[in-house]
């Protein structure tokens, strides 16, 4: 069994291990699938990161052990190829460290423009006898990007998935930081709660309609139980927004507080249904007063604060998730989420999402060749709230999909892994609405509030309607496995479209690159 919590431990053999994280990071876990979706296990694969178990042990030493020749056993050879920097493993503890870097200049052609990464970066875990463990990661950052995303940072004041921008879109060069903090406590096999500053993943796609990895780490309490077939999982965030008004000058950002839910039937070996159900509530009015404790907020039991505790007018969204393996190794999957939004003037509408996937392992008898095609779509308004605190959101950015809603998203991944190469292809074609004016609200953008009133409609894709087209392809060589270090080539080729114009964007890149993370730039 698995228990979606604990600190992302990295050491070799997990083998005795209780609570060893699977860190989340996309290209990663493909080289999984053959496991994870193996007709032969009934594995809870929505809730991410997993954790270690024996079905994945072997897999996952494997990997980390790739290429270990004992033959050399020089320091600087060992540090750079082999183990962890510090790296220490006693009878009732283990403890490592390593330096992270991400170091990476490319060239875009249309602009002529240079852009560049430079990351310096740590991480630190370990455990403590079979029951604590502990992880924590922190990274300095300055870069150049590419001019689309340039923009998105100068708009929303943040880098995607990362930190707030210390220039505030003043200047060219972006500057910031962040830090992830996990402990875990495994009392018994079946019980976790994890106390961290990270993210979290609900579903078995590339994207998620109810619960994804795209917006900045924020501070949660999660517990997890699995009994059996059955997963429940519960988790308390606390949330932030810096581009809305504060309550005065030195004041501190506003501030909002969310609830999460999430049950997981594993039916059979082929089949597994999800329940979610999430509460996004501000800390305070528009006045600044803060609002009485609810205990309703925290109730553990599923659907009980569904439609949000009665002094915390907020934000509810319901959905499932699902998966069946037709054959041995490749499934289809799917989300469902509905939101009923909730206007100022007491108006409501009813808006709905779906995903629908197919995804798999060792193409065409290929050992690991996998491949993944999705479908994507949101009504206009979905995840909105009646005050932009409430929309279903984190320091600005989405909490599900990357284009917020009012859009339709089809993507295809193909990537394959061969000795230290590890190769990835990957095509997005997507039609969205977008607000020709600084005065319209065609619901995609979920910052804003939604009032009920001269709404355009609910047809998605309603506004300015908008064409992008999205591939990048990039092939690394892991120089060592332990922390992702490896050599990477990319390439970008980005077409945004409308009747105001056409933005084209041509990128290769070339860099040092490390860590177990997704950077998301496809959007």
């Amino acid at each position: 069994m698995i228990l979606a919590a604990a600190a992302a431990l990295f050491c070799g053999n997990v083998a005795n291990a209780q609570s060893v994280q699977l860190p989340y990071q996309y290209q990663f876990y493909q080289k999984f699938n053959a496991d994870v979706y193996s007709t032969s296990n009934n594995i809870h694969t929505a809730l991410k990161p997993l954790l270690i178990d024996s079905s994945l042990t072997a897999r996952y030493d494997s990997l980390m052990n790739y290429g270990n020749d004992t033959t050399h056993k020089g320091w600087v050879y060992r540090k750079l190829f082999r183990e962890h920097l510090f790296d220490v493993r006693k009878e009732d503890y283990t403890f490592y460290a390593d330096y992270l870097p991400d170091l990476t200049i490319g060239r875009e052609f249309k602009g002529r423009n240079t852009t560049w990464l430079n990351t310096r970066g740590f991480q630190i875990g370990g455990t403590i006898g079979t029951k604590f463990s502990f992880y924590t990661s922190g990274f300095e950052n300055q870069a150049r990007f590419a001019d689309y995303y340039d923009a998105y940072v100068n708009r929303t004041g943040m880098i995607s998935g990362q930190s707030y921008d210390r220039k505030f879109g003043r200047e060219k060069t972006k500057d910031w930081s962040y830090v992830t903090a996990v402990i875990s406590y495994t009392p018994i096999k079946q019980l976790n709660f994890t106390l961290g500053q990270d993210k979290n993943f609900i579903g078995d796609g590339y994207r998620s309609l109810l619960l994804s990895d795209f917006a900045t780490n924020y501070p949660f309490f999660r517990t997890t139980v699995t009994l059996g077939p059955i997963q429940y999982m519960a988790m308390w965030a606390y949330m932030q927004d810096r581009q809305e008004p504060r309550f005065d000058t030195f004041g501190d950002n506003r501030r909002k507080w969310a609830a999460f839910h999430y049950i997981d039937w594993t039916i059979s070996n082929r089949a597994s249904l999800g329940f979610f159900n999430a509460y996004i509530a501000p800390e305070a009015n528009k006045q600044g007063v803060h609002r009485s404790f609810d205990v309703n907020f925290i109730n553990p039991v599923f659907f009980a604060s569904s439609l949000g505790p009665s002094s915390q007018p907020g934000n509810s969204i319901a959905g499932f998730n699902g998966k069946y393996k037709f054959l041995n190794k490749h499934a289809i999957y799917g989300q469902f989420m509905f939101d009923r939004v909730q206007g100022n003037e007491g108006k409501a509408i009813t808006t709905t999402g779906w995903q629908a996937g197919v995804r798999g392992a060792d193409l065409f008898g290929v050992t690991n060749l996998n491949y993944l095609a999705e479908y994507n779509t949101a009504q206009p308004y979905a995840y909105s709230g009646a005050e932009r605190l409430s929309g279903y959101t984190a320091f600005s950015e989405p909490l599900a999909h990357p284009f917020g809603a009012n859009f339709r998203e089809t993507l295809g991944i193909l990537n394959y892994s061969v000795g230290r190469f590890d190769l990835q292809g990957k095509v997005i074609y997507a039609k969205y609405g977008l607000d020709a004016t600084a005065t319209d609200n065609n619901g995609k953008n979920i910052l804003l509030a939604f009032n009920g009133d001269n709404i355009p409609g609910t047809s998605t894709g309603q506004g300015l309607s908008t064409t992008l087209k999205y591939a990048e392809g990039t092939v690394g060589f892991i120089l060592n496995p332990r922390y992702n270090l490896k050599l990477e080539v990319g390439g970008i080729y980005r077409q945004l479209s409308n009747t105001v114009g056409t933005s084209n964007t041509t990128l290769l890149t070339i860099g040092l690159r490390s860590t177990f993370r997704n950077i998301y730039t496809d959007f």
